[in-house]
């Protein structure tokens, strides 16, 4: 039998002679299938890996293991190893669930990426789901996204574990970790729950607060501290849970979701973080595009509308690489000052009793200097730690009162389709 003969067959628009050539290259399996991996020395595209899966697929299970021992023996690399697995059906689902089980990182991500591709659900998924959470290594890739695929079935069947006396604690603590992969605390029953959220508390006061760079750009608002529970209402938050500062930072920069909403079609949801009370005040941060919305007046319609229920409210936004440059401060339901910068500055309002103004610089000349009486010299980047707190330099001198919150930007979505697990 020539190889190369039936190799160009399964490449033919006969189905006749592709399927007679898969047959005859299936009955020498043991032959043939080595022999083709040791023929992809310096094969660098995937494309030139194509004849070989089409064999391997039609295969199976032999052709499996076949991959892995010449992997193993280094005769493949770890980008075509992780090619050539990709070709296998659900005849080998087993083989993925055991591959994912395997300690070693890449070995496993390959194991999980087939398990997610076939939509695997088994007894031997669930168990790799748990050992590669139980053994306090990184997670493997595509790990996370099988939990959240399987989230649903493997529920309950995960909850059982936490609560089998039978089984190790390191079996458990994977079992609660996928729990908090697949979906969130939201998956977690009361005691589960119970326990981190208390967790959560004795970590609260032991923690130095690190918040946001705004370097190149980003966004915040600030409140006092004494009246900051109006700001829920104001952005129309819910579900808020105590959040220690690492875990609410995370949260407010991670991607948003897209969920069914009440009509029936798509909405994008997201979450934002109120920080505990720092220096007097609480920072939020969250999506510009669901907090905020019109890049203009969306940012005076919000942040008057949140001093209106906090008495007072202050407006940060930069962009570097764009050039803008705002900060707005607004009292009982109306902006009181006012800086924008992106080419020429412009400002709005009386100047603050702290501001330096462009007219008292020494190298002002009223004769041939044109400028607004109101004109100031501070940015957000200044004008921020006059008015409440720099995020920049929130750090171990900082007065922390209280704990951060967590909220969602949507009713009835909760904090379980996150995708990610979120520092405690």
């Amino acid at each position: 039998m020539k190889i190369e003969s039936l190799l160009d067959d399964l490449g033919s628009d006969d189905p006749a002679r592709v399927e007679a050539a898969a047959a005859r290259l299936a009955e020498e399996a043991d032959r043939v299938v080595p022999t083709l991996l040791r023929g992809l020395a310096g094969v660098q595209r995937t494309a030139d890996l194509q004849p070989v899966m089409r064999v391997l697929t039609r295969v199976g299970p032999p052709a499996f293991d076949a991959v892995l021992a010449a992997w193993d023996r280094k005769e493949v690399t770890d980008w075509q190893a992780g090619r050539l697995l990709g070709a296998f059906d659900e005849r080998c689902a087993d083989r993925y669930a055991a591959l994912a089980a395997d300690p070693d990182y890449g070995r496993s991500t390959n194991g999980f990426q087939g398990l997610v591709r076939l939509r695997t659900e088994s007894e031997a998924g669930l168990r790799a789901l748990v050992e590669s959470h139980a053994h306090g290594r990184l997670v493997p890739y595509k790990a996370a996204d099988y939990a959240r695929l399987l989230h649903a079935s493997f529920r309950p069947r995960l909850r059982a574990l936490r609560r089998d006396p039978s089984v190790s604690p390191r079996i458990r603590r994977g079992a609660m970790a996928a729990l908090l992969a697949g979906g969130g605390p939201d998956a977690l029953d009361d005691r589960d729950r119970a326990a981190i959220e208390r967790l959560i508390r004795v970590k609260i006061p032991h923690e130095t607060p690190r918040l946001p760079s705004s370097t190149l750009s980003g966004w915040w608002m600030a409140v006092p501290g004494a009246s900051y529970e109006g700001v829920f209402e104001a952005l129309d938050l819910h579900d808020r849970r105590p959040v220690t500062v690492s875990a609410g930072v995370r949260a407010a920069e991670s991607r948003e979701i897209r969920v069914p909403g009440p009509d029936g079609a798509d909405r994008s949801v997201g979450r934002a973080f109120v920080t505990p009370e720092l220096d007097g005040w609480r920072l939020v941060f969250g999506p510009f595009d669901l907090l905020v919305g019109d890049p203009w007046d969306g940012m005076i319609e919000t942040i008057e509308r949140v001093s209106e229920r906090c008495g007072q409210a202050q407006f940060f936004f930069l962009d570097d690489a764009g050039g803008s440059d705002v900060w707005i401060v607004a009292e009982n339901g109306r902006v009181i000052r006012r800086y924008a910068a992106e080419s020429d500055p412009e400002w709005e309002g009386d100047p603050l009793p702290w501001e330096t103004l462009a007219v008292d610089d020494p190298d002002f000349d009223p004769e041939y200097d044109e400028t607004p009486p109101n004109t100031g010299t501070a940015g957000a980047r200044s004008a921020c730690a006059y008015l409440s707190v720099d995020p920049g330099e929130v750090g171990p001198g900082t007065a922390v009162r209280g704990h951060g919150w967590l909220a969602v930007t949507a009713p009835g979505v909760g904090h379980g389709p996150f995708p990610g697990t979120l520092p405690i």
